[in-house]
């Protein structure tokens, strides 16, 4: 049997797996037998035991988190041969909405005991302040505004309710940047609202970002929402839940291998979720650079 590790985030999507997680271990000792758990006490933790792991012979490391941590435990491994499996707790999910994982703990475990694997593509970032790697989605603009808001919290909302209420609240006052966006070398440079940079499909709990994004064609899709006025984003918003918004006139849709994003000023840069600010940012594909365990 290869030898198995868990690297958990115990307090991922509000702790909701704590009343499984004994259910939850049984099931993957039945399939694995022994296994080795770590838990992460702070940031940068997933990505250290992930590694940790891999080097004390790890083959297969199962991320339980949501996407910030299964990010994380990827950037342990990537390059290591050892295959990453995921069990969803966090609040969106994402990356298992592409993948066709799901969102439940039972599907995963499921797909985990059918063993399936695939080798997926992985995004390379790289900025004035630092580098490392992404399995869904990276960004500018907006999106990053209300991440940012967000990580600031709402008292009493959680989910896709906070995320809402971020929108409204971030667009009050957002205005669009001018974001010079440079894809395999040809250079625009355009009024945004948003600049996001897919390696999947989707974020922020189902917002179908780049529909036609996959994880194994070895190209990033480049999303940009050019300059709209506040109600008329605010009316279109709703069509990214469904994918839509791809064919509003506001919507540029590039795609390439490499893309080069320079604001005028310092901007936040959205990774898997999280904010780094920087001055410029660089993404490349990295194909097939990651063998998940997926349908």
């Amino acid at each position: 049997m290869a030898k198995v590790a868990v690297v958990r985030n115990p307090v991922s999507g509000r702790s909701r797996l704590a009343s499984k997680w004994l259910a939850i271990q049984e099931s993957l000792e039945g399939m694995y037998g022994n296994v080795e758990y770590f838990e992460t006490a702070g940031p940068g933790d997933a990505t250290s035991l992930a590694r940790g792991a891999v080097q004390k012979g790890a083959e297969i490391v199962l991320a339980v988190g949501g996407d910030g941590t299964i990010t994380h435990v990827a950037n342990g491994i990537i390059g290591t041969g050892a295959t990453l499996g995921v069990i969803p707790s966090g609040t969106g999910n994402d990356l298992c909405r592409t993948l066709e994982i799901g969102t439940s703990v039972e599907g995963a475990l499921e797909v985990l005991s059918k063993g399936n694997t695939c080798a997926i593509d992985v995004g390379k970032w790289r900025t004035d302040e630092g580098e490392g790697y992404f399995l869904n989605i990276a960004g500018m603009g907006f999106d990053a505004a209300v991440a940012d808001r967000i990580n600031r919290g709402f008292r009493h909302l959680h989910g896709i309710s906070a995320y809402l209420a971020a929108v409204v609240t971030t667009l009050a006052r957002f205005k669009a940047r001018t974001l010079t966006v440079t894809v395999d070398g040809k250079s625009i440079q355009e009024r945004i609202m948003l600049a996001a940079i897919a390696n999947a499909k989707c974020y922020g709990g189902g917002m179908w970002v780049a529909p036609m994004a996959t994880v194994t064609d070895g190209m990033l899709d480049v999303i940009l929402v050019r300059k709209l006025g506040r109600l008329a984003f605010l009316t279109a918003f709703p069509r990214v839940f469904k994918g839509s918004h791809i064919s509003h006139p506001a919507v540029l849709h590039l795609e390439g291998k490499r893309v080069r994003l320079e604001p005028e000023d310092k901007e936040p840069f959205l990774i898997d979720g999280e904010l780094t600010p920087c001055r410029w940012a660089e993404i490349e594909v990295l194909p097939g650079a990651l063998r998940v365990i997926a349908p």
